[in-house]
C-alpha cells in the first residue's frame, strides 16, 4: 500500500498488520533528545518548528554532510524504537493521528489504538533508505547533534515498511511472542 503524507485517519484505520508499506512526501526523524524537547515545548506552551501531529516520525539518527546546496544524506537507516516507548506514550496524548517508523518493536499498543501505526523498517539498510530520500526539505535543534536533530525529508516511496502495530490494538510483535510461547509450552511438556 502507498500512502502519502500528510497521514489521514482514514488510511491509518486502513492498515492492518502485515501490510507491506511506501511512504511519499514529509519524512521527520527524531530519536529520543527530539522527543524529550518537544515534549517541553509542548508542556511549556512553547509553538514547535514542526508538527507531530499527522506526520511520519522515523526513529533514525541520520549521517547527513553539509554540501554548496543544503545537505546531503550518506545514511539513514532505523535505530532502535523502543528507547522512544514512554516520550512516544506521552506525545500520543498530543496527536490526532500519527505514523512512527522504526526498528524492533514499540510498547505502544494501547494508546497507539484509533491513532496511528508502527511501521517496522529493515535495520541496517541505511544505504538502502538514502534512495528512498529526494531532498532534505529542513532541520530543527542542530544543538541536539547530527544524530538528535530533527530532519525533515522529502521521500518518495520509501520503504518497504511492514505494519507491525496496527491502529486497532494488533500487534505483530505480541503475535511472534505468543506463538514462541505456545511452542516452548510445547517442547517442556515432551522433556
Amino acid at each position: 500500500m502507498e500512502i502519502v503524507t500528510p497521514v489521514s485517519q482514514d488510511v491509518i484505520r486502513k492498515l492492518r498488520v502485515g501490510n507491506i508499506v511506501y511512504i511519499s512526501g514529509e519524512m521527520i526523524t527524531a530519536r529520543d533528545k527530539a522527543h524529550m524537547r518537544a515534549l517541553e515545548f509542548i508542556k511549556s506552551g512553547k509553538e514547535l518548528p514542526i508538527s507531530f501531529n499527522n506526520a511520519v516520525i522515523y526513529h533514525c539518527g541520520p549521517l547527513v554532510q553539509k554540501v554548496s546546496e543544503g545537505w546531503k544524506v550518506i545514511s539513514a537507516g532505523p535505530t532502535t524504537s523502543a528507547r522512544m516507548n514512554r516520550a512516544t506514550k506521552e506525545l500520543l496524548n498530543y496527536v490526532d493521528s500519527i505514523v512512527i517508523v522504526g526498528k524492533g518493536g514499540m510498547d505502544v499498543s494501547e494508546e497507539i489504538k484509533g491513532k496511528g501505526v508502527y511501521l517496522a523498517y529493515t535495520g541496517g539498510a541505511g544505504a538502502l533508505a538514502v534512495n528512498a530520500i529526494k531532498r532534505v526539505k529542513d532541520v530543527h535543534w542542530l544543538d541536539l547533534g547530527m544524530p538528535e536533530a530533527v530532519w525533515v525529508f522529502e521521500v518518495e516511496r520509501f520503504g518497504p515498511c511492514i505494519v507491525a502495530i496496527d491502529s486497532h490494538g494488533n500487534s505483530l510483535y505480541d503475535e511472534v511472542k505468543r506463538r514462541v510461547e505456545e511452542n516452548f509450552k510445547k517442547i517442556v511438556e515432551k522433556l
